[in-house]
């Protein structure tokens, strides 16, 4: 019982640190330019470029809100260490992108959602559930998550400005990363999901979306 509950209040401690984003990157943040150049590309956003921008970043910070919520459900429901540990492992790289998405955000002058709480609360139980159904599910599930969390990201390019080199080098190395852990779930057994469940998991991903860039 002692170790339940210390367990218990790890993952409690855990996702009270994602929520008031009090974790450092332990990689530095992707950027295109050196500060001195920084500050000669920052003005050349509109006040319309600089508002888009900051919002599509609080879109992904709210994502990666949900990836460490998803990821401790799943790695909370499976009893294979194999693939608890690749969680943990894409989880780690994921606590970068949280903390260089809060960063941006700030630089841009905007705010994180105030919706965190419930996205996460939502995330931590089907990421729990998608780890009782079994490893290849399990790993299934955290594959197609990962590809529809890439393609959304290529879009996020596709409407931020040119002139916006700093956050397009930042979603472009965070699109990187996502692809690698949908190859490494892949490469542990991931099972291709029905057409009805990714489908609505894109559907749940749209609301959690449209309602994080304005909340």
């Amino acid at each position: 019982m002692p170790a339940f509950i210390d367990a218990l209040i790890g993952e409690f401690d855990r996702g009270l640190r994602t929520l008031l984003g009090t974790h450092t990157a332990s990689r530095p943040k992707p950027s295109a330019a050196t500060p001195a150049a920084l500050a000669e590309v920052s003005p050349a956003l509109s006040e319309h470029e600089r508002r888009h921008a900051a919002a599509l970043m609080r879109v992904n910070h709210c994502g990666e809100v949900c990836a460490q919520a998803l990821y401790q459900g799943q790695a909370m429901g499976s009893r294979n260490t194999r693939v608890v540990h690749a969680l943990e492992r894409a989880a780690r790289e994921e606590l970068d992108h949280l903390a260089w998405s809060k960063e941006r955000i700030a630089e841009l002058g905007g705010r994180t959602s105030l919706l965190n709480p419930l996205w996460y609360a939502g995330s931590l139980a089907l990421g729990f559930a998608a780890g009782k159904l079994g490893d290849r599910w399990n790993l299934g599930f955290l594959a197609e998550t990962e590809r529809q969390v890439e393609r959304h990201l290529k879009g996020h390019l596709d409407r931020i400005s040119p002139a916006d080199a700093e956050t397009r080098a930042l979603i472009e190395a965070m699109k990187t990363d996502e692809a690698g852990h949908a190859q490494l779930a892949r490469e542990l057994g991931a099972g291709a999901l029905p057409e009805p469940v990714k489908r609505a998991m894109a559907a749940a991903a749209r609301v959690m979306t449209s309602t994080s860039y304005w909340v």
